[in-house]
């Protein structure tokens, strides 16, 4: 088969060893011509095309290198293309012409919810898509684990840990903002390694008197600081999410951190200081779990590929592999579930989550 393989949306730790895999195993036992397309559905939306062909040789020491050999974006989207005029245009029918001009037998694409929301829109189109899931946030439906995850866990894990001993020296409310979007999957995973005492995520709007009050019953335990893991998309019971500006006047999840901070230190006065992860969590080599993770999802999608099982998502569900459909997963997340035996087991060992 000729296949074309891409990377879309976020970067994370893990999509080199997809990358790696899908083309060993296509090669070595398929004899599967691999083509590499350059920054998601971009590079069939240009001419010439920005594809390269993969081999073993294109693919080796990859496999512990963060971020992806192919690039990516978060500006891929064919069937909403910027004009240069205010406007967006469809560009949809250029990757279809694309991809039948070159070939293509089936697309591989690697992302996250928005990846396959455009990939389930390319199908309905023609393209015979097979989509492998990775996002660092861990929150695809029905999904055990996505590639990803479980280095920005380390990550922030490894930031906790160091801010107990300066809170601890200083005596200070320390804040860790970490990522997640809408879910907290991250901060809870992370803060339960590192030993959080608060932990604020999506899914249980916090009262900033519960956060009072856990910080004031560590000072009557002579714990003259506290440490408090909250996730970008936290919000305060009644409130709403908290979103900054960025590039183009685009608004982003992010700045929760600073604005707990500001309420504690007004309201409370306690001495609070923030720091905010960002695309740390994103960068570096991947843990084991993340490489050999991406490796069985890699050459899943090969087999899928040569049973023609397509239109349908690779997922990891009660620890067996299997397939949703687009449809499946269309619009849906994963959140932490109030039955979650994570956050029953942090409730259990006193970690608060502000309600």
């Amino acid at each position: 088969m000729k296949i074309g393989l891409c990377t879309g949306g976020g970067d994370c730790p893990g999509l080199n060893s997809i990358i790696r895999a899908s083309v060993r195993h296509g090669v070595l036992n398929y004899q599967d011509e691999i083509w590499g397309i350059r920054d998601s559905f971009n590079g069939l939306m240009e001419k010439p095309y920005r594809v390269r062909k993969l081999d073993q040789e294109s693919v080796s020491g990859i496999l512990m290198r963060g971020g992806t050999i192919l690039g990516t974006t978060n500006a891929g989207n064919p069937f909403d293309r910027p004009d240069g005029k205010g406007h967006a245009i469809d560009k949809s029918q250029m990757v279809v012409d694309a991809y039948n001009e070159l070939g293509f037998d089936c697309i591989l694409a690697i992302g996250g919810d928005g990846t396959h929301t455009i990939a389930h829109q390319l199908s309905q189109k023609g393209i015979k898509i097979i989509g492998i899931p990775k996002t660092i946030d861990n929150d695809l439906w029905q999904t055990d684990e996505t590639v990803g995850f479980d280095t920005a866990v380390a990550i922030a894990e490894d930031a906790i840990s160091r801010l107990q001993t300066t809170a601890e020296s200083h005596e200070r409310v320390m804040i860790l903002e970490v990522m997640g979007r809408h879910t907290g999957h991250i901060a809870l995973s992370a803060g339960l390694a590192a030993g959080a005492h608060i932990i604020l995520i999506p899914e249980i709007p916090f009262d900033f008197e519960k956060i009072a009050a856990k910080v004031r019953l560590r000072q009557q335990r002579e714990k003259h600081f506290t440490v408090i893991v909250v996730a970008e998309g936290a919000f305060a019971a009644g409130g709403e999410q908290t979103y900054q500006k960025v590039a183009n006047n685009k608004e982003t999840l992010g700045g929760v951190g600073h604005l707990i901070a500001r309420e504690l230190n007004h309201r409370y006065q306690f001495e609070t200081r923030v720091t905010v992860l960002g695309h740390i969590q994103r960068g570096g080599m991947p843990t084991h779990v993340d490489r050999i993770l991406g490796t069985l999802y890699g050459v899943k999608a090969i087999d899928m590929a040569h049973q023609g099982r397509f239109g349908k998502i690779i997922h990891k569900w009660k620890g067996s592999f299997g397939e949703l459909s687009y449809q499946d997963v269309a619009g849906k997340y994963r959140n932490v579930e109030a039955q979650s035996d994570t956050l029953a087991a942090a409730r259990s060992i006193g970690i608060c989550f502000g309600d």
